[in-house]
């Protein structure tokens, strides 16, 4: 499984890179936003850590205006992935950008069929964003099952970023599907590599280690 940071946090991106975890980063207007930088300022800082697709958003709503938008973010970088949200207007713009070879995220999906509709439209990858499914008490980790047998089922070359991430179970459960992506905020990358029974086990080595005789 691949493993996206999602952020706009230059220092969160090299600190998770740095672990030799990050295939590639995801935003959103609400996280560059918080970054207080250009676009351009952003997106120069990430490609110059992460080597992998990064997702930036396009705000317009009508196709035509996703078209012109993704064309422009497209040029910034090759590996510039422009989301799309799930709507009639973002299939049409899909169709014509995956023509166009310009590589699209369609976002904010909550149901196999939205799934169904943006790979035949072209997607290049499709965002089931399950912790806020769960959230309305829904099942996240169910709709992933269900995109992941849809897709194998017709062999799909669209592939699934398990997005809106909310702990580590969402992480796990994520993999055990066979899941392509998981794209996760850096709090809970950290989470991952924790457990107390660890931290028992080294700080009792050390006390241990601490009694064998100096010579």
């Amino acid at each position: 499984m691949k493993i996206f940071i999602d952020t706009a946090d230059i220092e969160e991106i090299k600190h998770a890179h740095s672990l030799g975890l990050v295939d590639g980063v995801t935003t959103n207007p609400t996280l560059m936003a918080k970054t207080g930088k250009s676009f351009a300022e952003m997106v120069e800082e990430i490609v110059g850590v992460v080597d992998g697709p990064i997702s930036v958003e396009t705000v317009k709503e009508d196709a035509e205006g996703m078209i012109e938008d993704a064309r422009r973010l497209a040029k910034c970088h090759k590996n510039i992935v422009v989301k799309i949200p799930m709507t009639s207007e973002g299939l049409k713009a899909v169709k014509v950008l995956s023509h166009e070879g310009i590589n699209t995220n369609v976002t904010l999906i909550f149901s196999a069929n939205q799934a169904l509709l943006a790979a035949k439209a072209g997607a290049t990858y499709v965002s089931p964003f399950i912790g806020r499914l769960d959230d309305n008490g829904q099942d996240g980790i169910h709709l992933l099952e269900e995109i992941m047998e849809m897709f194998q089922n017709y062999e799909f070359p669209t592939e699934v970023i398990s997005a809106s991430i909310r702990n580590p179970i969402h992480v796990k459960d994520t993999a055990l599907l066979g899941v392509h992506i998981a794209t996760i905020p850096y709090k809970i990358i950290l989470q991952l590599a924790k457990h107390p029974l660890t931290d028992v086990g080294i700080r009792n080595f050390m006390s241990d280690f601490a009694k064998i005789p100096k010579k």
